[in-house]
């Protein structure tokens, strides 16, 4: 579990995918092409995104039925926000602190013809959002691996990789549920990779409950590590 969790190795990740020789300007994932900008979170590197598309039943093209507004903090290259759009989402954001993910974020969007549903925005979690703008769905596929407090980021790349001390977690827990339309949702995409002993006991200083809505095991290269999609509340109902 030490070694799953060590943040070095996932900083290492980080490097080792924005400086590989062979990464790709676009690439295929759940049956569909997608642009992927220099800078990015890059998917072909990493299945956490298809792992999220999974576990929020968006991973097959035919997907559709869902209604609603959607918000995705941390969008990278737009390929959760923009499968939500073509599920059916009418009103989608994405946003991300990372300014070339938005730029990528909106050329996928303009890829698949649903610029119309879907707003790219710069933003650090909700900071730079307009205050009254509310969702019927918030999700962030965290960067759940927990790194010490102070560390200090080498590139806004990494910080789709490492939370030190979970600061951004604990914004996400307390602002995420004020971002929510009523009979809204906040959903959060966690796995074992990160701390959730010290995840529960932030929320619960958050004043927050914590509810896994659904879990599996999914193949990591060699590893098989466990995700869980997670609800987040103001109480225990």
């Amino acid at each position: 579990m030490k070694a799953l969790q060590d943040y070095r190795r996932s900083l290492e990740r980080s490097r080792e995918a924005l400086d590989a020789p062979d990464r790709p300007a676009t690439f295929t994932l759940c049956g569909r092409q997608w642009d992927l900008l220099p800078g990015v979170f890059a998917p072909v590197y990493s299945p956490t995104t298809e792992i999220s598309l999974r576990l929020l039943g968006l991973d097959d093209p035919r997907a559709a039925g869902r209604t609603g507004s959607f918000l995705e903090i941390g969008c990278g290259t737009g390929v959760i926000a923009v499968a939500g759009a073509l599920a059916g989402h009418e009103r989608v954001v994405a946003a991300d602190i990372n300014e070339a993910a938005v730029r990528n974020a909106a050329l996928n969007a303009q890829r698949h013809g649903v610029t119309h549903k879907v707003r790219a925005v710069h933003s650090d979690l909700f900071a730079d959002l307009d205050p009254q703008e509310r969702f019927d769905l918030v999700y962030w596929h965290s960067n759940y691996v927990l790194a010490p407090a102070d560390y200090r980021y080498r590139s806004v790349h990494e910080r789709g990789y490492v939370d030190p001390g979970y600061a951004a977690h604990r914004r996400f827990l307390t602002e995420s549920v004020h971002r929510v339309a009523p009979g809204g949702r906040v959903l959060l995409h966690f796995s074992e990779r990160g701390n959730l002993d010290r995840l529960t006991r932030t929320a619960q200083e958050c004043g927050r409950h914590l509810r896994v809505v659904r879990e599996g095991r999914f193949a990591e290269g060699a590893q098989q590590v466990e995700h869980l999609l997670i609800e987040v509340s103001t109480t225990a109902g």
